[in-house]
C-alpha cells in the first residue's frame, strides 16, 4: 500500500472509531473558583439560561450572582430556611421554597422584588421545577410518613394541586415534556412516575444500584431518566423504568446536570469534593471523561444551557464551638455530626471545556 493510501486509510478508521459506542472524543474541563462572599448556608443553585445570572439560596436570603463573574448582583431577602429556586420565564417570576415558615416566596424575575407569599399547605419544603408541558410549578416536599408533591400556577401562584407520595423523601423532579412526571424517592431507592396534569400515580420503579437518589433529569433524544446517587448513579429506560446503565461517581451527592446537546452528565460529590463528567456515547453506553476537584460541600450543580458551563457552590465554615463538656446537641445525636463552625466564605466554581 502506497504512502498516499496508508494515510487515507488511517483517516477513515480514526473517523470509524470516533463514531463506535464507548468512544467518546476526549475533551478537558477547566474549573474556575471564584470567591463570593456573604452569609448563610446553602442547598440549590439554580442558572437562569441565556441571561448570565445564578440563583444560590444561603438559608434566609437568595443571592443573585452574575455568572461570568461570580460578583453578586441582587438579593431576594427574609426567606425562612429557604432551600430551592424555580424559575418561569414565560411569566417573569420566580419562586423560593421556603421550608422555615412552609412559604413560597413569588418574585418579579426582572426586579427581584417579592410579589407575594404563597402557603403550601404542607411541611418539608425542598425541591422545585417548572414544568413547561402543563405551565406549572412543581414542588416535592419531605414528610412523614409520607412527602407531599404540590403543583402551582406559576401566574397566579395558586396551589394547583397537592398529592400525597409514597415515600417520605422526594428529592429531584423531573418532566419528559409530554405529560409524565418522575421524582426521586431518597429513602426508597426508586423512581415516582406521575401524570404531570392529574398528579395521579402511575408506576413506582425500583432503580438498585442507585441508593438514595436526589437529582434527576430527563433526556428527550434518547428517552432515558438520570437519577444521581452516592457512588453510583444509573441510566433509566423512561418508557420501561429499566436500569440500562451504572455510572461511577463520587460520594455526597445531592444533585446532577445534564447537557442535552452536548451529551454529558454533570454529577457533583459534595463529600469527596469533586464533580464526575460522563459522555453518553450510545442511550444505552456512557464513558466517564474527567472527574474535577472541586472543594467539600459542592453537592448540588446547576448548567447554562446556552454557555454549556456547570456551576457548584458551597460556604466554607470556620472551626465549630466546643460543646460544653458532657452535653451532646440533639443535631450530633440525630446525625452523627457536631454544629457547624461560624461561615468564613463562600465559593463558586464554574465548569467549562
Amino acid at each position: 500500500m502506497d504512502r498516499d493510501r496508508l494515510l487515507a486509510f488511517i483517516a477513515l478508521m480514526l473517523g470509524i472509531g470516533c463514531g463506535l459506542p464507548g468512544i467518546a472524543q476526549a475533551q478537558s474541563f477547566t474549573v474556575t473558583k471564584t470567591a463570593v462572599g456573604g452569609e448563610g448556608g446553602h442547598d440549590y443553585i439554580v442558572a437562569e439560561p441565556g441571561a448570565d445570572r445564578l440563583f444560590v439560596s444561603r438559608s434566609s436570603h437568595v443571592m443573585v450572582l452574575d455568572a461570568a463573574t461570580g460578583k453578586p448582583i441582587g438579593d431576594i431577602v427574609d426567606l425562612a430556611d429557604v432551600h430551592g429556586i424555580g424559575l418561569a420565564p414565560r411569566w417573569n417570576h420566580g419562586f423560593t421554597t421556603n421550608r422555615g415558615d412552609s412559604t413560597v416566596t413569588m418574585f418579579d424575575l426582572r426586579t427581584l422584588e417579592p410579589i407575594r407569599n404563597i402557603p403550601a399547605g404542607v411541611g418539608g419544603l425542598d425541591g422545585i421545577m417548572y414544568d413547561a408541558f402543563t405551565d406549572r410549578i412543581i414542588l416535592t416536599n419531605h414528610g412523614r410518613p409520607a412527602g407531599t408533591l404540590v403543583a402551582i400556577d406559576p401566574k397566579s401562584g395558586a396551589i394547583a394541586g397537592t398529592v400525597e407520595l409514597a415515600d417520605g423523601a422526594p428529592e429531584g423532579a423531573a418532566s419528559d415534556g409530554a405529560g409524565r412526571l418522575f421524582v426521586n424517592y431518597e429513602r426508597s431507592s426508586a423512581i415516582q412516575v406521575l401524570d404531570a396534569q392529574t398528579l395521579a400515580l402511575q408506576a413506582n420503579w425500583p432503580i438498585a444500584p442507585c441508593d438514595g437518589p436526589t437529582g434527576i433529569a430527563y433526556d428527550k433524544a434518547s428517552a432515558r431518566i438520570f437519577s444521581a446517587c452516592s457512588h453510583t448513579s444509573v441510566a433509566v429506560d423512561a418508557a420501561t423504568g429499566k436500569v440500562i446503565a451504572s455510572i461511577p461517581n463520587g460520594d455526597g451527592v445531592d444533585g446532577l446536570a445534564w447537557d442535552a446537546s452536548e451529551k454529558l452528565l454533570y454529577i457533583p460529590a459534595g463529600r469527596d469534593g469533586n464533580v464526575t463528567i460522563v459522555h453518553q456515547d450510545t442511550p444505552d453506553d456512557y464513558a466517564v471523561l474527567a472527574t474535577v476537584a472541586t472543594m467539600k460541600g459542592t453537592k448540588t450543580i446547576t448548567l447554562d444551557p446556552t454557555t454549556h458551563v456547570a456551576y457548584v457552590f458551597t460556604p466554607e465554615y470556620g472551626p465549630a464551638p466546643p460543646p460544653a463538656p458532657g452535653v451532646e446537641t440533639a443535631e450530633a445525636q440525630a446525625t452523627g455530626h457536631g454544629p457547624r463552625g461560624p461561615v468564613v466564605g463562600a465559593w463558586l466554581f464554574a465548569i467549562s471545556h
